[in-house]
This record gives structure tokens, sequence and C-alpha cells, in this order.
């Protein structure tokens, strides 16, 4: 068993993940609200992303149960001990993160959330699953809150918060992460800039898709 899989952790996955699943009416109703134009449009905007993302307060836009595995399983096998992520929301990626540096030994994982509720919701999920004792919560913008007193060396990231940030939190982090240090992002179809970064031969990362909705790089410069 690991902690993943056994008990606080396993049931509060299950439950937060009924719950995601429930609320999936609640988000579309806010996409419903804009064209798909403007949604991408915004998605893709540097400068509205807390407005946008700000309707979305009570919606937790969790990780798939797949990308929560993948998580876990990367973090595992690479041994991580120091793990960024920019994006909490209710914290399910969070959860499976830190289940792994649990079951590693221990470490350290910064993550990054401006909405003040979501910090609120995260906080008591990792606590209700025993893991709070290994995250720190920032609260503010990733680019303010993730630009100095990180960690180093960094053995994992995800990045799963504005999509237009993309690019420039992995600017923020590049500098601490280690060779062999696993870079993913979700959604990350809506960064166009991020994708052909990391897919350049001339950036320092193997890169490729993942399943429908991930960006799996690994740092080799």
């Amino acid at each position: 068993m690991t902690t993943l899989t056994s008990a606080p952790l396993a049931p509060l996955l299950d439950r937060l993940f009924a719950e995601a699943d429930e609320a999936t009416a609640r988000a579309e109703a806010v996409f419903a609200s804009v064209s798909r134009q403007e949604r991408e449009r915004l998605m893709r905007s540097k400068t509205e992303y807390l407005e946008f993302y700000g309707r979305l307060k009570d919606v937790p836009l969790p990780v798939s149960r797949e990308t929560g595995a993948l998580l876990y399983m990367l973090a595992r096998g690479c041994g991580a001990r120091t793990i960024i992520e920019f994006g909490t929301s209710f914290g399910l990626s969070t959860l499976h993160l830190a289940a792994a540096l649990r079951d590693n030994g221990g470490g350290r994982l910064v993550t990054s959330e401006f909405e003040p509720s979501k910090i609120a919701r995260a906080r008591a999920n990792l606590t209700a699953g025993g893991l709070i004792d290994l995250v720190e919560i920032r609260a503010g913008d990733a680019l303010d809150t993730l630009s100095a007193d990180l960690p180093e060396p960094i053995d994992l990231v995800l990045l799963d918060g504005a999509k237009a940030l993309y690019p420039d939190i992995l600017s923020l982090v590049e500098g601490r992460l280690r060779p062999g240090a696993f870079v993913v992002a979700d959604n990350a179809d809506h960064s166009p800039d991020y994708l052909a970064r990391v897919r350049s031969p001339a950036a320092g990362y193997l890169s490729t898709p993942f399943a429908a909705d991930v960006e799996l790089s690994m740092r080799i410069g």
C-alpha cells in the first residue's frame, strides 16, 4: 500500500473527484457565458487572467484521475524531494504530489494560488489527507510568489494555472531545475508559446504530449 492508495487519502480523493464531477455544470455555465473566441482570448491573455479565473473560484478545475496518477508516479519514480506547483485550486494535484513526497521519505512542495477561497479549501483538503506538513501554499499572483525564495534543485514542476503564464513561470524556475527534472503542463494546448519553447531542440528539454491534455517535458540541459 502507498499513501495514495490507503486511508485517509484514497477515500478523500474519491470524494473530491466525485464533487469535481458534480461541479462540471457550474464550469460549463461560466464558459457558456462567453464565446469560444473570447474564451480563447482570455485564456491566452497575460493581463486578464485574474478576472477570468476569478469567475471560476467555486469550481475545482482539477487534473484528471489519470493525470493525478501520472504525477504521483513521476514524483515517486524520480525520487522527488522538491516540487513546485503553479495553480493549487482545491488541491487535488497537490495531494497526489505530496503523497509521493511522503512515500519518498519527505520533502517540500511549494504551490501558488491567487484565489483566497481556493487556498482555504486546499489547506483543509491537505490537512484531511495528512499531508499539510509537506506543503507551503503561497497566496497571490505566481509571477510574484514564485519569483524568489524557491528551494533547489527542483525535481518536478506542475503548471496548472493561467495558461498564458506557462512560459513566464517556466522562466522563474528553469535555473533551479536539476538535469532530469520533469515539467508537467496541464492543458498546454492553450499555451502555444510554451509548447514551442519546450519542443524546440535548442531549449534543453525532451518533450512529448501525454494523453489528450498534458505536455510532459524533461530537462536535459
